[in-house]
């Protein structure tokens, strides 16, 4: 018998994250928590297992809210700074642990490396530094994290593929404009999907609303969880109540069971 996942919504806004930086837009007013939104990433927990997908910039501040004490592996979406800037801060588990894992495609290890050329330096090696280990990925094949098998799926981001994550019933694609067939059956089955639905209007990189809930059509989940918000989507409480029964706003610390 499968254990259950935990799935943590460390963050669950766009790049700027809400509210955005000198913006009087009403939602970047608000007071309702659920409208306060940090860089996107989940938390999955399961038996005495704790792994990440992204580490973005509020990376630091998503594991001190949760009181995250060890991190056994960080799967990467992309290099886009959201997803990844918060590279440096997985610092304390490896002090603890020692090496971190890191799953991701080729092409964005090249970019870490050229971006944290002082993470991933061989000779004289700065001391305070962590060390993270590569697991190069590809969309082709499933992969072992600890005793879980991941199936990575191949999603577009305008033009810059993505890869999101299946675990068991739990799938997770983030930054989706486009998502081919073949990788749209990979999906299918899943009994909780998260998809990015950045706004009502239509955006040329992000599902919208109305995108993204037809995918759930399509697939058909028990249950369907919007991530990757902007603030122009509108408040929480005036959007969730019009989204069909199974399908939720997501908003940072959630926790749901899988």
């Amino acid at each position: 018998m499968k254990s259950p996942l935990t799935v943590t919504f460390l963050g669950t806004g766009t790049s700027q994250g809400i509210p955005v930086i000198g913006s009087n837009h009403p939602v970047c007013l608000s007071t309702d928590p659920k409208d306060n939104r940090m860089r996107v990433s989940v938390l999955i927990e399961w038996d005495d297992h704790t792994i990440v997908v992204d580490c973005g910039p509020d990376f630091r501040q998503q594991m001190l809210r949760e009181k995250v004490q060890k991190l056994e592996a960080v799967l990467i979406t992309h290099e886009h700074s959201d997803h990844v800037s918060g590279i440096d801060d997985i610092r304390p588990f490896y002090f603890r642990q020692g090496d971190i894992p890191f799953y991701a495609e080729k092409r964005v290890f090249e970019a870490l490396h050229k971006r944290y050329e002082y993470i991933f330096e061989v000779e004289n090696k700065y001391p305070g530094a962590p060390t993270i280990t590569e697991h190069t990925i590809s969309k082709d094949l499933p992969f072992q994290v600890l005793d879980k098998e991941v199936i990575p799926i191949e999603v577009k981001h305008g033009g810059l593929p993505v890869l999101g994550f299946r675990i068991d019933g739990f799938t997770y694609p983030t930054d989706v404009k486009t998502i081919a067939p073949e990788e749209m059956e990979k999906i299918k089955g899943t009994d909780v999907l998260v998809l990015n639905a950045l706004r009502e209007a239509p955006h040329n990189t992000h599902l919208n609303v109305e995108e993204a809930l037809e995918i759930v059509n399509e697939i058909k989940p028990k249950k369907a969880y919007f991530t990757h918000i902007s603030h122009l989507m509108g408040f929480h409480a005036e959007v969730e109540p019009r989204l069909p029964e199974n399908v939720h706003l997501a908003y940072d610390g959630l926790k749901i069971t899988v």
